[in-house]
């Protein structure tokens, strides 16, 4: 029987497996004498790659080793073949686990420093039945509390090939603004809640800031007003004498309409021109009358 290439061996090996496989335990699959070198391995797993580029699976390197795993956007088909829901986990067990990723090795003090509130045993029992802590020692201090750090399961668990591959804090915060702006809209900024008051140091502050807010908002309802009066002499044809509400205005067409926005465009752009030219003119002025007086010095 002839041997079948070495990267068929590795996808059959994988998918029977279960689990991550390293190189070393890859090279428990041949018989003494006959294992390949790593490089050998390496090289049929970026072949193996290549050739499920396009399917349903790929091959994944994590702390572990390498594994056959579904691809994500077959994930949520795939996941259908199990009737029971995912497990679904605690808001204090994540950021237990958050903390002890970023800040390892921690004791439980030092968690529950930095979240206000105590950790509770099962939360800490849980994390250690998922093999994604372990005790690494115990801090040389009164009552020696034990120091808790993630494992390669953790990182198998979450993808990931070591800790370096963790987001950074600053992602992270990036992340949540970016949350926030996609739950609060663009204008997150101006839908803030409003100041039940404002505190000034004194009344004169007091008055200045009111006119000041005052005189911002009429501005704003002259220039609506103003805009609204353009579109109306836009689109309504002019009628003697201001007609009162609800009395009826008639339309123009869509040729008039049209028209007198070119019109205006135009006009806009003469404008444009002619204030161009006045300050050509101004600039010319003001190099003629410098070489002037450098003649005169």
């Amino acid at each position: 029987m002839s041997t079948p290439p070495l990267k068929n061996i590795l996808e059959a090996a994988m998918m029977a497996a279960g689990a991550p496989l390293s190189v070393e335990r890859m090279k428990t699959l041949f018989a003494e004498g006959m294992e390949p070198t790593s490089s050998e391995l390496l090289d049929a797993i970026v072949e193996l790659r290549k050739d499920l580029l396009g399917r349903g699976i790929e091959v994944s390197e994590v702390a572990s080793g390498f594994r056959l795993q579904v691809r994500t956007e077959t994930a949520p088909f795939v996941a259908r073949l199990w009737e029971e829901k995912p497990q679904r986990y605690s808001r204090a067990l994540l950021e237990t686990l958050s903390l002890i990723a970023y800040r390892q090795p921690v004791t439980r003090g030092d968690i529950e420093d930095v979240r206000g509130v105590v950790v509770s045993s099962s939360t800490i029992r849980t994390l250690l039945e998922r093999d994604w802590v372990r005790v690494v020692g115990h801090r040389d201090v009164p009552g020696r509390p034990a120091m808790y750090a993630t494992t390669k399961e953790f990182l198998d668990y979450f993808g990931l090939q070591s800790l370096e591959d963790l987001p950074s804090l600053m992602e992270i915060r990036e992340l949540e603004d970016t949350s926030r702006r996609l739950e609060l809209g663009d204008d997150a900024e101006a839908r803030r809640p409003t100041p039940d008051r404002y505190d000034f140091t004194s009344d004169e502050e007091r008055e200045e800031r009111g006119a000041e807010v005052l005189s911002q908002t009429e501005d704003d309802l002259a220039a609506a007003s103003a805009l609204v009066d353009k579109v109306e002499d836009n689109v309504f044809e002019p009628v003697e004498g201001k007609p009162g509400k609800g009395e009826p205005r008639k339309v123009r067409d869509l040729g008039q309409i049209l028209q007198r926005l070119e019109e205006q465009h135009s006009s806009a752009e003469e404008t444009t021109e002619e204030n161009d030219e006045t300050q050509r003119s101004d600039e010319h002025d003001d190099v003629t009358a410098q070489e002037k007086e450098s003649d005169n010095e």
